[in-house]
């Protein structure tokens, strides 16, 4: 399941750090800016709303780093997820496979970048678009969200990224200005990641 908010700038910050659990907290104030508390803290509240839903988890968990930086639960190997946040909106995708995710703020397109980071089919498929901005966008999120799964993180060329060896689900919001895209092994045979978007109010 795919959990997406838009209120990452509505609602009360302090109340909402105050209610965190220690190693969270410390995380959230760790950042100097607020957009960043509270982006880091929106993606542990929609972790938690994501975790009732799906598990019943309704105590906090304790979340660990893989080598390559992945994050995990602690003592629940039979759960995988991921967050993700730009400016207007935080992503959680949670399953029982391996899965990433990644969203990413519309912005204008840039031609340089594209030719850095996108094959050749890839990049002649951006140019031939309508709106190259969110057809680059979809190939950022898509590449992103793969690394992300895998738990390698951005460590070679992204032009190399074997997108056909996964699964990519991809939401396009105008109106909240973001393209979100999970990733998920193909050899897990999981369905395609429904879209709950919820509030944090």
């Amino acid at each position: 399941m795919l959990y997406i908010t838009e209120d990452i700038h509505s609602f009360d910050l302090l109340r909402a750090i105050d209610a965190l659990p220690p190693q969270r907290r410390l995380k959230a104030m760790a950042f100097r800016h607020e957009t960043d508390r509270r982006a880091c803290t929106a993606a542990y509240m929609l972790l938690s709303r994501a975790l009732y839903q799906e598990y019943g988890i309704d105590e906090p968990v304790e979340l660990g780093l893989h080598e390559g930086g992945k994050p995990f639960i602690v003592g629940r190997e039979d759960i995988h997820f991921n967050l993700s946040h730009c400016r207007s909106a935080v992503a959680c995708a949670v399953d029982g496979n391996r899965v990433g995710v990644d969203i990413e703020t519309i912005r204008a397109f840039n031609e340089n970048l594209a030719r850095r980071v996108l094959g050749e089919r890839e990049y002649l498929d951006v140019m031939a678009a309508q709106r190259q901005d969110i057809s680059f966008i979809r190939y950022w999120t898509k590449k992103e969200s793969y690394l992300k799964m895998t738990g390698e993180g951005i460590r070679r060329d992204l032009r190399s990224i074997p997108l056909e060896e996964a699964r990519f689900d991809t939401v396009e919001s105008d109106a909240g200005g973001y393209v979100c895209t999970v990733c998920a092994d193909l050899s897990s045979g999981s369905r395609p990641l429904a879209v709950n978007r919820i509030s944090l109010l």
